[in-house]
């Protein structure tokens, strides 16, 4: 009998972008789960659209006042590890999650026993070809220079850096526990949340069948310089980190 696996799924304001993500997570070819949407004080129909979705495996909607998708997250895991779960996977409600991912993180956790990150691509419905182009551009820069940058390779990481999305990741319960959990702020916690794993383990794989496909909105809002420096770990400057 396999491990239960809990998939969390963060939102803010998602009303135009959940559906479409349910609906993928139903069309997995492993629906062997929990769904968990957490509600971060939406103040469209994020949640009511989640309370009302009815797919093939349980679906639970909490909510969380406080502000920002790492409290969304650090409570949606540990909501879900209070539960049982033994495995969880993210993605997030602007995001559609290819219907191998499931069945993807799964394996890969079970071989690893740590982490497991996918591959991130752009979602077709929101830009074009010059804008996918572009966004896959970013995704291989900003995965260089993470790897370069000096904060990212001292002696005290267990393995080396590679680019970790965190609408594509999964993690034991075990392991999300020992290393402390995602920072509890508002985006970006990506990075942050990888140091805090590659100091406690160097169980880490990445599987390129963990496919999820990426809301590309930042470009429109940030416009192509505003989004590179937000990729490249230089903020938004003036901007919100939300785009919306």
């Amino acid at each position: 009998m396999s491990a239960p696996l809990w998939v969390i799924v963060p939102a803010y304001n998602e009303a135009a972008r959940l559906g479409a993500t349910l609906d993928a997570l139903a069309a997995q070819t492993d629906t062997a789960f929990t769904l968990l949407v957490v509600d971060n004080g939406s103040t469209d129909a994020t949640a009511e659209i989640a309370r009302a979705f009815r797919g093939p495996f349980p679906t639970l909607v909490i909510t969380e006042p406080q502000k920002g998708v790492g409290c969304a997250v650090d409570t949606g895991f540990r909501h879900a590890i209070a539960a049982g779960a033994v495995h969880l996977a993210r993605t997030d409600a602007d995001c559609l999650p290819a219907p191998g991912w499931v069945a993807a993180a799964r394996a890969a956790l079970q071989s690893s026993g740590g982490l497991a990150c996918g591959r991130i691509t752009a979602r077709h419905d929101e830009h074009g070809p010059f804008g996918r182009a572009f966004f896959r551009l970013l995704v291989v820069l900003a995965a260089s220079f993470g790897r370069i940058r000096p904060a990212h390779r001292g002696r005290e990481y267990l393995a080396p850096y590679r680019m970790h999305a965190g609408n594509n990741m999964a993690i034991t319960a075990a392991l999300y526990e020992a290393c402390g959990g995602m920072p509890r702020r508002p985006s970006p916690t990506d990075r942050a949340f990888l140091n805090r794993v590659r100091r406690t383990t160097s169980a880490i794989v990445h599987s390129r069948d963990m496919v999820v496909a990426n809301s590309t909105r930042r470009i429109r809002a940030y416009g192509v310089a505003g989004t590179a420096r937000w990729y490249l770990d230089r903020g938004s400057g003036a901007r919100t980190a939300d785009p919306r």
